[in-house]
């Protein structure tokens, strides 16, 4: 008993001398490796980083990738990890201070765990396989309670991240629909995830939950144990986006805020660097002013909506990762500028802070450091359908931007970190690549397409650099992800490319 207030009071007093400094007692990041994953070296190298920066929580989102104990072994991938692995990489966090909480996904996101039939009972609809039907509480308590049980195993800390975003099917099937109509969707949501909070807390830890759905539906909150923790994510829009902030506010839950350094747009051809910049000038101090009690800077390696891919009208072989970003390994720009502002007051100027990494980090002059801002800034639009989403620009005037964005990178000489400054030459050149094929696209697509111009068509896409930049892609990875993996990145980038190399082809046979 005297040990357990020693720590609660060493806790306290460690919360308050951390916010007497204005800063935040967990400052976190979040990993997601559900298409990525990290060879074990490249993450302790990336985990010791964010040690040295002060970062000292990671949030690790292992999905497939972890080593489900032998009853649930079918949910792991062929590119997860040992048990011994992962018992050495928390051991070694914890060496370098840095607390590893689990992220086990536990209503929404798990088309990794439901796609095999054994649990096809637990899902909420039979073809999109991306939710559990929170009226099979029973069933999912069981399974959960096991795989947080496997999580415990393994890790240390007095956290588990339970999920509980982006639930898009609520009240989908005809039994949520009954339970809907008899008591309200905020029952419906409450109760599952009170459940799931409540089989964590009964272990031991305390449960994490997105609060996305609960800022949604706020009556849910009502029941939830007092030790959950709740994630505030804001990716640069107003503070009520989901639901009455205030509401979320009022209940008294220890909460946390939580910007992107990856997000919707990224994809395989865009980075919203200025996005991304602003997020983390905007939020982080108005999560400060909102007395939040930590920080999590997420990375996205998807948007985790996925496709599946039928083997028959009722059955699945395949599931499709819809949106691809580059890997983490081209965002140490972003990983360093969240990092200086939770060290600086959470002040952070863009440019300035651009302009001296440029000078720090890569030993450019002054002169060359503005350009390198200037081409990281430029505006990335999404194409969506053959035309540009969020501006008045065409894909020629994009085009245009792009190309003296890459011309600036390729023309700037680092002195020193050149393997990091590839990443920004690649991503540019990926980009304009893009464009290239786009204004190719849409010219096939055109009322007045002239099959007699299907040569000139095919010579410009042969023209692309493809098979250059699928080299570098691997060339600068390969340390730090599997070469299958990257193999994969390179042909489901170049997918669009050879189907339309394919059909014209065809066309002028």
């Amino acid at each position: 008993m005297l040990l357990l207030f020693f720590l609660i009071f060493s806790f306290q007093v460690f919360t308050t001398a951390a916010q007497d400094k204005n800063e935040f007692p967990v400052r976190a990041f979040h990993l997601d490796l559900r298409i990525q994953v990290m060879k074990m070296p490249a993450l302790k190298t990336f985990a010791l980083k964010l040690s040295k920066g002060g970062i000292n929580t990671l949030i690790m989102e292992w999905e497939a990738s972890y080593p489900y104990a032998k009853q649930h072994a079918i949910i792991a991938n062929r590119y997860h990890y040992t048990v011994e692995e992962i018992k050495s990489f928390v051991a070694y966090c914890s060496s370098i201070g840095i607390d590893v909480i689990p992220l086990q996904q536990s209503f929404g996101h798990v088309e990794y765990i439901l796609k095999n039939y054994r649990y096809a009972d637990l899902r909420e609809d039979q073809k999109d396989y991306s939710q559990i039907n929170p009226i099979k509480e029973e069933g999912a308590k069981a399974l959960f309670t096991d795989l947080f049980k496997d999580m415990i195993s393994t890790h240390h800390s007095p956290y588990i991240h339970v999920g509980g975003d982006e639930t898009y099917l609520l009240g989908h099937s005809p039994a949520s629909q009954e339970k809907v109509k008899k008591l309200g969707m905020a029952r419906l949501y409450g109760d599952y995830i009170k459940m799931i909070c409540d089989v964590v807390v009964s272990l031991g830890k305390r449960p994490i939950i997105w609060a996305d759905i609960a800022m949604k539906y706020p009556e849910a909150l009502k029941n939830l144990p007092k030790q959950t923790v709740l994630v505030d994510w804001n990716y640069g829009w107003d503070l009520n986006r989901f639901g009455d902030h205030q509401k979320l506010m009022s209940y008294g839950f220890e909460i946390w805020g939580a910007p992107a350094l990856r997000s919707n747009p990224d994809n395989y051809f865009l980075t919203d660097w200025n996005k991304h910049f602003k997020n983390i000038t905007d939020f982080i101090p108005q999560s400060a002013k909102l007395g939040y009690k930590g920080m999590v800077m997420t990375s996205w390696s998807t948007s985790g909506v996925y496709s599946p891919v039928f083997e028959t009208h009722t059955d699945i072989y395949d599931l499709h990762a819809i949106r691809h970003v580059y890997p983490i390994t081209g965002f140490n720009i972003l990983v360093d500028a969240y990092i200086s502002s939770l060290n600086n007051g959470f002040v952070l100027n863009k440019d300035r802070f651009i302009e001296q990494y440029a000078i720090d980090k890569y030993a450019l002059n002054e002169a060359d450091a503005k350009r390198f801002r200037t081409a990281l800034s430029v505006r990335a639009f999404e194409i969506n359908q053959g035309k540009v989403t969020g501006g008045e620009q065409t894909i020629p005037q994009l085009l245009d931007s792009a190309q003296q964005a890459a011309a600036i990178f390729a023309g700037l000489n680092p002195a020193k970190n050149k393997p990091e400054f590839e990443h920004y030459r690649l991503m540019a050149d990926i980009r304009v690549q893009y464009l290239k094929y786009m204004q190719i696209e849409a010219a096939v697509n055109a009322p007045d397409f002239d099959p007699g111009t299907i040569p000139s068509l095919l010579k410009r896409l042969e023209a692309l650099p493809t098979k250059e930049i699928d080299k570098r892609f691997i060339k600068l990875n390969q340390d730090s992800f599997y070469l299958p993996e990257l193999k994969t990145e390179n042909a489901l980038r170049n997918k669009k490319i050879e189907l339309l190399y394919s059909t014209l082809s065809a066309k002028r046979n």
